[in-house]
């Protein structure tokens, strides 16, 4: 064990594990806004994850044709590709989660079939997804772009301040914030936390319920696209198992704050984040996936409802 590396670089590594985090956190968010509602672990979420990586990548490359070689971008073109970008993950990512619910919950559902036949339903479209991209990228990783230049605002505590590292950071808390918001307080969003605490008492409220499960996973979707966005940004490529890696994280996240609880799965992601950049400066790079496994396997065994408490959704008005 290296502790001298922790001590040396704990602000950066502090800074990384919570930039890390928060992109377990929205993915991890989109883990629980299905089960929250359904009950269900939408296991093709981290094959939703992957094509938004992609679909970055295809943005970025394909679309505004830039390559490493390329220019380099500022402000309007470098913001309006950006944007692009994120859209394009974001609106990839949202189309793809309503079509799973379509495709591996909605028909099963309505025939009353049981929560195992669901789940072999998602993992079956999750491994469709997967084996889909691996055959038509022939398993090769794919490098994105550089279209945001890596500079620096300076150190803090002897932390380098990287613009990518920042925005990972701030647009993740903007995207919780507005989430957290449209739960507690819209129409629709009180719609969700009705369905998740009583599908029978919602259809007598006169509550359409395909419409708020196919808006709870377009949700998920959204917030997975932005996890994409942000992680094709930060680490500049992408390969069809991307989103194994991803989504084990990820879930870790949501059990770890207490799966079907919104802030849990925030703070959950943040946490995770953290600890594996400590333990990957401690242990070495190659246990940071142990790290995450050893995580979720102390939480179900000690504190399987999370540090937050398992949770329809948030009830107060």
């Amino acid at each position: 064990m290296n502790f001298s590396v922790l001590q040396s670089q704990f602000a950066s590594l502090a800074f990384q594990g919570i930039a890390l985090g928060l992109i377990y956190s929205l993915v991890a968010l989109g883990y629980t806004m299905v089960y929250g509602v359904l009950r269900l672990i939408n296991f093709a979420n981290s094959e939703v994850f992957m094509l938004g990586t992609f679909a970055t990548l295809y943005v970025e490359a394909h679309i505004f044709k830039i390559t490493n070689d390329s220019e380099q971008l500022h402000g309007i073109k470098l913001i309006l590709v950006l944007l692009a970008a994120l859209v394009g993950s974001m609106v990839v990512c949202a189309v793809l989660a309503m079509l799973v619910e379509l495709v591996a919950y909605r028909r099963l559902r309505a025939r009353g079939a049981n929560r195992l036949a669901s789940l072999i339903s998602a993992i079956g479209v999750s491994i469709f997804l997967l084996e889909g991209v691996r055959i038509i990228t022939e398993s090769r990783p794919m490098a994105a772009p550089r279209v945001l230049q890596k500079w620096s605002f300076g150190t803090v505590w002897g932390a380098d301040i990287r613009i990518d590292t920042v925005l990972t950071i701030i647009i993740p808390i903007v995207v919780f914030v507005i989430l957290d918001r449209f739960v507690t307080k819209t129409r629709l969003g009180k719609s969700i936390r009705a369905v998740s605490m009583s599908e029978e008492n919602s259809k007598l409220m006169g509550i359409n319920i395909n419409r708020v499960i196919t808006l709870t996973f377009c949700i998920g979707g959204i917030t997975t696209g932005v996890a994409a966005f942000l992680y094709t940004t930060v680490y500049e490529n992408t390969v069809f198992k991307v989103g194994f890696t991803m989504g084990i994280a990820a879930f870790t996240a949501a059990v770890l704050g207490g799966i079907g609880n919104l802030r849990g799965a925030f703070y959950g992601g943040l946490a995770l984040g953290i600890l594996e950049q400590f333990a990957s400066a401690i242990l070495g790079g190659q246990w940071k996936a142990v790290t995450v496994f050893m995580v979720l396997v102390v939480v179900l065994l000690f504190k399987p409802n999370g540090l937050f408490g398992e949770a329809v959704q948030q009830t107060r008005t």
